[in-house]
């Protein structure tokens, strides 16, 4: 239970079915550190206690800082030092929740865990579940899923799935719920509404270098660190606009020179679009592919669904060629994989 109305009601349905329902909120982070930003753990512990209370179920707080700064935060860390685009989001779902979370609750005699996930977990046949997308388009979070293994997928239960978000307010309101009217959260998985700039910058040190222009070479001018950038970005370069008012974007990043690479964003502009990419560090919810097929992927999240061609190379690695040109994949960000609405799993861009 994080605190926000869609944990909470999740809690409320499972109660309702009859379960044996505890609730647990997972102490990850409590900027300890100053990174400037906001971070309401403390109001979201008490939210999830307060309906706790009101559900009629136990409570606990289960800390896991350490294995979240480990996990999460350090792959975060190393990932942008490097030069990558990483997804927190996802490795705290893979690594925490359904991960050492899931391990906790299972040593302390629980045998699922459920989240307040915009996903629907379907039994196909005894002891095989597959993942589809959840039934508001618009709150689909089943992309967050895309890495968890096939066990970890049995042993998680998604009780809002099937339902709208406007239905899930209007049943927290008709139970009286502290968290009915509370906003989503924003911000990096469990930490809070926190500006990535600025939690970089707190923990990355810069390593600045030249802007140049991918077509010609030209410095346009110097950053701080290729860290603060991303494949795609259009604000906050630091190069204005030509006579024209077009824009820049960034269409690279150099870590031998330190040069971040942009260039007019056209369609054409070089290493914006890309039809062909490798992923690795596969990882299948049921099931692998392990033949050359044609599947559908999700680029990025809230992006829609886009045909692809799938060609495995070796276990965990395989080369993808899009239907259409897709826009700005970054190294280090996550392909989640689809057939149809079913979420088959997800791979890394390499």
């Amino acid at each position: 239970m994080s605190g926000g109305v869609d944990s909470s009601v999740a809690a409320l349905l499972l109660k309702g079915q009859g379960l044996d329902v505890s609730g647990a909120y997972m102490k990850n982070w409590i900027n300890e550190d100053g990174v400037v930003g906001n971070c309401p753990w403390r109001e979201d512990i008490e939210d999830a206690r307060r309906v706790a209370e009101q559900v009629g179920i136990p409570f606990q707080v289960v800390n896991l800082m350490g294995d979240y700064r480990e996990k999460v935060v350090q792959y975060l860390l190393d990932g942008y030092a490097r030069g990558l685009t990483p997804n927190p989001d996802i490795m705290c779902n893979r690594e925490i929740k359904f991960g050492v979370f899931r391990s906790w609750a299972l040593a302390n005699g629980f045998t699922a865990v459920a989240t307040g996930h915009y996903a629907r977990r379907r039994e196909t046949a005894p002891g095989a579940v597959e993942l589809l997308e959840g039934a508001d388009a618009n709150k689909d979070q089943s992309y967050f899923l895309c890495l968890l293994g096939q066990e970890q997928v049995r042993r998680a239960r998604f009780p809002i799935g099937d339902l709208q978000k406007p239905e899930i307010r209007r049943i927290a309101a008709q139970a009286g719920l502290a968290t009915a009217a509370k906003k989503d959260s924003q911000g990096i998985c469990f930490i809070g509404d926190v500006r990535m700039g600025d939690f970089l910058r707190a923990y990355v040190p810069d390593r600045p270098g030249p802007i140049l222009r991918a077509s010609d070479g030209r410095e346009l001018g110097r950053h701080r660190g290729l860290h603060y950038f991303t494949l795609g970005q259009r604000r906050g370069i630091g190069v204005p606009s030509n006579a024209e008012n077009e824009r820049y974007v960034v269409v690279g990043k150099r870590a031998a020179d330190t040069a971040l690479l942009v260039e007019f964003d056209h369609p054409d502009a070089p290493g914006l679009f890309q039809t062909e990419v490798r992923v690795h560090s596969l990882s299948w919810t049921g099931e692998p592919v392990t033949a050359a097929t044609r599947l559908e992927g999700r680029v990025r999240y809230r992006d829609p669904r886009v045909g692809l061609s799938f060609e495995p190379e070796g276990d965990r690695a395989a080369r993808v060629r899009f239907e259409a040109p897709q826009r700005a994949l970054a190294s280090g960000q996550v392909l989640a994989l689809y057939n149809g609405p079913r979420l088959l799993g997800g791979g890394v861009y390499v």
